[in-house]
């Protein structure tokens, strides 16, 4: 079964140490609270907001060994009301968990998008 994990991180500035650090993060608490194994994952489509591009998310999930997962970048739309410096994914994840089972994360600013959300 495909089952999707949400997660999302902030930085604090247009900076690809940042990026990078806060992606590893944001990555690796997915894996621990979901018992992720990247050989079950399908793929991962990061999105960021207009404000960052001093790098790719994608090449962050690549240092901390995410070597032969599809991995994919777009941006997210300019709103108004959105979090700025942004970072969000979307893994597709082979597993027989149910969805109420599935524990997304949402770190720094970007727990104002899901605030029912607790680690």
């Amino acid at each position: 079964m495909l089952r999707g994990i949400r997660g999302a991180t902030t930085v604090t500035a247009n900076n690809r140490e940042e990026i990078f650090t806060r992606v590893a993060e944001l990555l690796e608490i997915i894996e621990r609270e979901n018992g992720l194994n990247t050989e079950e994952i399908g793929a991962v489509i990061f999105s960021s907001t207009p404000d960052l591009n001093a790098a790719f998310p994608a090449a962050g999930a690549r240092q901390v060994g995410w070597t032969y997962v599809p991995l994919f970048g777009t941006q997210e739309i300019e709103c108004p009301e959105a979090p700025p410096l942004c970072i969000r994914v979307l893994i597709l994840w082979n597993t027989d968990l149910g969805q109420q089972d599935i524990k997304h994360v949402y770190l720094h600013d970007a727990v104002v998008l899901r605030q029912d959300i607790k680690l």
